[in-house]
């Protein structure tokens, strides 16, 4: 029989993401919002789905995070930009499980910060799993696929897209975007802002149960020849307007594993990089080879109703959400500690058809 249990989630945050998981939590019978964390003052005493954008859900956002762990929800949705650890330490070992969009995979990159995780999860007997669209989605892909194959010689997972109309600057900046392309210190931007893929690589390897030698990264850039405007920020001439990052696990001499990025933007670069689509490329090389092409729509209903370009851009933000709300049953039933998806069952996307 089908598990329709309901679980109470507290939801981390209303920004882009946030605001997309709120309106997943509401509209899923299998879920039941019972709080909301705002962090900025301007939110708080508002409703969580006056916030999100959609109808009103009955729950008021509060700062007050006692308050919040005092609902003792089974889980908290937590998609803030980037983890903090105390505030993480303060859910966890208060019992409270948490999956998390906010760049964590398995939080190798976090230091000492990972064990302060970890040992939180076993004081309060809760689990953390961090996932997302890319990194996290779109390895599940991949190691779902090696499951058809006897051997496996590499995994390759190649991310496209054209980011001209994502204006970001807060979190393309680190990566290298709208630097002097002679910068001295351009060449690690891309490697250090983009240093969660390295998470992803382990995950994969540990996927495969191999040891890795190394995981390193491998970055390009490409500047644009003319001044590129933007919606909130102009990239120079001169100045990066493309970046590549492959993170690489070698074992052996040999690359296993590529995980890699290519962003874009505008139609000036130098060198001139052609993208064969939005999305990815996902490759299993071994016997036998499986290849997999991932893109993304908007459904048509959206299509007919949206009235600017940027109405498409939570697409985004949903993908980014969905992959940790979908874990939650599991997550819930897991073992106290930090899990990946290689210790849980295949998550399955319960609640979201319509039933009208």
């Amino acid at each position: 029989m089908p598990n329709t249990a309901s679980y109470r989630v507290v939801q981390w945050t209303t920004g882009n993401v946030g605001k997309s998981s709120v309106a997943a939590i509401a509209g899923n019978p299998t879920l039941e919002l019972v709080g909301c964390y705002a962090w900025s003052d301007d939110k708080v005493g508002r409703d969580a789905g006056e916030l999100a954008g959609i109808e009103p859900v009955g729950v008021t956002a509060t700062n007050d995070v006692d308050a919040l762990l005092a609902l003792k929800p089974d889980v908290v949705v937590y998609n803030p930009m980037w983890i903090d650890v105390d505030e993480l330490v303060r859910i966890l070992e208060a019992g409270v499980n948490v999956v998390a969009s906010a760049s964590f995979i398995t939080g190798r990159n976090l230091g000492d910060g990972r064990d302060k995780l970890a040992d939180a999860c076993q004081r309060g007997g809760s689990t953390l799993f961090g996932s997302g669209v890319s990194p996290g989605f779109a390895e599940l892909l991949a190691i779902v696929a090696g499951t058809a194959c006897d051997r496996i010689d590499k995994i390759t997972i190649a991310e496209s897209a054209d980011t001209t109309l994502y204006d970001s600057p807060d979190t393309e900046r680190p990566v290298g975007f709208g630097t002097a392309i002679d910068d001295p210190n351009l060449q690690p931007m891309a490697a250090n802002g983009t240093a969660v893929f390295a998470e992803a690589v382990q995950l994969v390897a540990d996927a495969l149960a191999i040891e890795l030698d190394e995981i390193k990264c491998v970055s390009e850039y490409a500047q644009t020849t003319e001044d590129l405007v933007m919606a909130s920020w102009t990239i120079p001439a001169g100045h990066v307007a493309g970046v590549y990052a492959s993170w690489q696990g070698i074992a052996n001499g040999k690359t296993v594993i590529d995980i890699n990025v290519r962003w874009k933007k505008g139609q000036t670069l130098d060198p001139d990089w052609q993208l064969d689509g939005d999305g990815w490329k996902i490759t299993i090389d071994g016997r036998p080879t499986v290849n997999m092409q991932v893109g993304f729509l908007p459904p048509q209903d959206m299509i007919e109703n949206a009235k600017t370009l940027e109405d498409f851009f939570v697409l985004g933000h949903i993908m980014t959400a969905m992959p940790p709300i979908h874990a939650i049953p599991a997550v819930v039933a897991a073992a106290p500690g930090i899990a990946t998806y290689n210790d849980l069952p295949l998550p399955t996307p319960r609640g979201v058809v319509p039933t009208a």
